[in-house]
């Protein structure tokens, strides 16, 4: 096990089964990437990159090849991995398995990365929300993706993403999500002008859970844009006019 700092929940602190969400130290990477960057679609030093997953997947007791992530489209797009991918990188937003030895990875850096678990069944998976993701049924497709192999008690947890005291949005952006269900309007409070609204990202996305029937699930409460000495955000990078932004992993795997 390495001695990265990560962030883990008890709801997925089950037998057979280990998870991290990592922060943003205890890597390689410099600059506005400092330092466990592990995206390789960022502008980072790529043998930086590669150094970064490597510790992620140690930390696991898992070689590089064994950290298994997407090419995030924003979809609701969920794949198996029947065995580990490598230096593949399907385009999709969810990866699902039941191969021990996998480990199942997001990226994020403001969205929402959601692992799942079913210990009985033993089946994993991790998950990219974004708004546009959690919108268009991520979170279901994979929890269904998951029914298909076998699971049936899924638990799921949201791991550090943009907190609503930090995600403010136009009306436009409410506009889409109301045209969806009304309901959604729960998930909006007023902005600082009116023509501004706070979303919680992370408060949706455990209703979508919900309602795909993953009634055990949490956020761990952790806002990437308000504490930048442990996470990348790119809201944070934007509003600074940064060129680019790290990305955070989060992962699980059978064991």
């Amino acid at each position: 096990m390495s001695g990265l700092p990560v962030i883990t929940s008890p709801l997925l602190e089950l037998e057979g089964v280990r998870h991290a969400f990592f922060t943003r130290q205890g890597g390689v990477s410099a600059g506005i990437y400092e330092s466990l960057n592990v995206g390789r679609g960022s502008a980072d030093a790529p043998a930086d990159v590669v150094e970064n997953r490597r510790r992620a997947a140690a930390h696991f007791g898992a070689p590089p090849q064994a950290l298994s992530t997407c090419y995030q489209i924003h979809s609701a797009t969920a794949l198996v991995a029947e065995e580990p991918w490598g230096d593949a990188r399907p385009e999709a937003d969810g990866v699902v398995t039941a191969r021990p030895g996998v480990v199942c990875g997001a990226l994020a850096a403001d969205c929402a990365p959601i692992l799942f678990a079913d210990p009985e069944a033993r089946i994993v998976a991790a998950a990219h929300a974004g708004w546009k993701g959690a919108l268009t049924g991520i979170a279901e497709a994979t929890a269904a993706k998951m029914r298909e192999l076998g699971a049936r008690r899924i638990v799921a947890v949201i791991g550090p993403c943009i907190g609503p005291a930090s995600y403010e949005v136009g009306l436009e952006f409410l506009d889409r999500f109301v045209a969806d269900d009304a309901a959604n309007t729960a998930f909006f409070a007023a902005g600082e002008s009116p023509d501004k609204r706070m979303f919680d990202l992370p408060g949706f996305v455990l209703n979508r859970l919900r309602g795909a029937g993953v009634t055990t699930c949490e956020w761990v409460g952790r806002d990437t844009c308000a504490e930048e000495a442990l996470f990348f955000s790119n809201r944070r990078a934007f509003k600074r006019g940064e060129p680019d932004f790290g990305r955070l992993l989060s992962a699980i795997t059978l064991t």
